[in-house]
């Protein structure tokens, strides 16, 4: 038989000490609002346990309803930090209609002087419903959830099935021995909740860091194409399917004609503009398995898998002619701007480098004739 009094104790204690570990986790980190609702939330669940292990020293029946309506603000808290954390839209139509009517609920209950039994009930059978929505935030369809996720979304989903059957206990008068063993079942079920969800949530904010942290190491923060270390590992790894496949591999360097006198003309902010509208446009007008990437500057390559040099011609005369078409806002009127790119398709003898540097030639032939052309690079046995 679990000592179920000092087992409420060592939950508030240990909810309140997951709040402070993360109020320290967060502090001087940037600001979080799933996971400061979260923080707060575990510190709600932790006051109200506690306030649950002095209410037979109390014996103060108002402290029933106060209790209880701790909870339901405790449970709120989470499930919206989820929400937040899961980037789910339109959660407060569905979230704080409920959380309100539910607590108005619990405080009339509370007030009317309703049997400590029947209010257990109605507060057991909220916490239920949340910790559900928690399990289907973690877990629903449609969506590839990772390991810890699901991790998580079960703990909350047997959660939620244990304290339901708590509250059905209550209602349904079961003998004290019934009642106790759903309460017991509850209570381990809360415990497992606070040391996997807590140590679970704080590895869910480092997994999202990371991923953001590796993010911003590959991604050209203007244009939101990989930058050039990440292209150039991207076309490598291309470059090998390519031959163990057996398979042709075009490449292409491409730059914005006359770059310099758009930022001469109309200023940096429209030069910026233009390299946005550029990506958008490639992004637009290529396949899904092909890759562009910009190296530096208005310069950008891209990495046909599959292609021959036919192909890369005929996508590269459509993403010039796309190009063309795109106009870039400046202060007054708009600007066409235009592309220079030279293609070449990968030789099975001769590097990544070997490659690129061929499609440059390419490129410097495109813009020495005249500029807002496609240029095919020679054969690299061609080469002297």
């Amino acid at each position: 038989m679990i000592d179920i009094h000092s087992f409420l104790l060592a939950l508030g204690v240990g909810n309140i000490a997951f709040a402070v570990l993360m109020a320290g986790y967060t502090h001087g980190a940037a600001p979080s609002p799933g996971l400061r609702l979260w923080m707060w939330a575990r510190f709600g669940m932790g006051l109200c346990q506690l306030l649950g292990w002095c209410r037979p020293f109390l014996n103060v029946p108002a402290l029933h309803g106060l209790e209880g309506a701790g909870w339901v603000l405790a449970v709120t808290l989470e499930v919206a930090a989820y929400c937040i954390f899961f980037g789910l839209e339109r959660w407060q139509r569905v979230l704080l209609p409920i959380a309100a009517l539910s607590l108005a609920i619990v405080l009339a209950a509370g007030s009317a002087g309703a049997p400590v039994v029947y209010l257990t009930a109605l507060v057991s059978g909220v916490v239920a419903l949340f910790a559900a929505a928690m399990a289907w935030i973690l877990l629903r369809p449609r969506r590839r959830a990772s390991l810890l996720q699901r991790i998580i979304g079960v703990n909350d989903a047997v959660f939620a099935v244990s304290v339901a059957l708590w509250a059905a206990s209550c209602l349904t008068g079961e003998a004290p021995m019934g009642l106790r063993a759903a309460q017991e079942s509850a209570y381990l079920a809360g415990y497992l909740l606070m040391i996997v969800n807590g140590f679970g949530f704080l590895l869910l904010c480092k997994e999202k860091d990371d991923a953001e942290m590796a993010r911003l190491a590959t991604t050209d923060c203007l244009t939101g194409l990989p930058n050039r270390h990440a292209f150039l590992e991207r076309a490598e790894h291309a470059r090998q399917a390519a031959l163990r496949q057996r398979q042709p591999l075009a490449l292409a360097m491409m730059d914005i004609d006359h770059f310099k006198q758009i930022n001469d003309r109309f200023g940096h902010a429209t030069g910026d503009e233009a390299l946005t509208v550029f990506a958008r446009t490639v992004r637009e007008t290529l396949r899904a398995h092909e890759t562009v990437g910009r190296l530096g500057g208005e310069e950008f390559a891209m990495v046909l898998p599959g292609t021959d040099l036919g192909g890369a011609l005929q996508a590269a005369e459509r993403l010039r002619q796309a190009v063309r078409e795109a106009t870039v806002i400046t202060s007054g009127t708009g600007y066409t701007m235009t592309v220079s790119i030279g293609v070449v398709v990968l030789d099975p003898n001769e590097t990544l480098g070997m490659a690129l540097a061929r499609a440059d030639h390419a490129l410097y032939a495109a813009k020495s004739g005249g500029r807002d052309r496609v240029e095919a690079g020679m054969p690299q046995q061609r080469r002297a």
